[in-house]
């Protein structure tokens, strides 16, 4: 996706009418809009946008499906160090359009529901969802980067990770050696 600048995408559209047209969307979407997001991340810099492609397509089995690609530079909070890391969050998807959960049900695996109303769907909440969905579970710098490097290797003098010492393990049997010896 490039970095060139890209209108607004609208809030809500009509997915069914895009997906009879094979219509696809370029646009953008500020995230200062997506409070859940924003509150899931360690900041996002004044004016940040997530860059999004959506296209609409019905498949061979007449299926209205939306797929998109997004991209989004944001803050995150190493776990290493704790420190401020800033990262480009990517995802592509491929969702199937639904208006029930019995519809839901009937995609095939390989596609994800996106619930919509008959008419409506709401873009810029799908699009928050599939950023939370592709935030690290764990952001790290890469350790060559990070700033808790030095402290890393002071525990680790080769480089390698830190290996525990394995405590001598204890033969489960030693118990009955010990009745053995004693008489009854």
């Amino acid at each position: 996706m490039s970095n060139a600048s890209h209108a607004e995408l609208p809030k809500s559209v009509d997915p069914y009418r895009l997906a009879e047209h094979n219509t696809t969307l370029e646009g953008s979407i500020p995230l200062s809009a997506l409070a859940r997001f924003r509150e899931s991340v360690l900041g996002v810099d004044e004016g940040s946008v997530c860059n999004v492609k959506l296209s609409f397509y019905m498949d061979a089995q007449r299926r209205r499906i939306v797929s998109g690609e997004l991209e989004a530079l944001v803050s995150l909070e190493c776990q290493r160090c704790m420190g401020d890391m800033r990262t480009t969050l990517n995802s592509q998807f491929t969702l199937g359009l639904v208006t029930s959960d019995e519809q839901a049900q009937q995609l095939p695996k390989d596609l994800e529901p996106f619930l919509t109303d008959d008419f409506s769907a709401e873009l810029w909440s799908m699009v928050e969802d599939e950023l939370l969905l592709v935030l690290p579970a764990f952001p790290l710098h890469e350790r060559s980067e990070c700033p808790a490097r030095e402290d890393l290797e002071a525990y680790e003098p080769d480089g390698s990770p830190a290996q525990p010492d394995e405590p001598k393990k204890e033969n489960p049997f030693s118990v009955l050696a010990d009745l053995k010896k004693t008489k009854h």
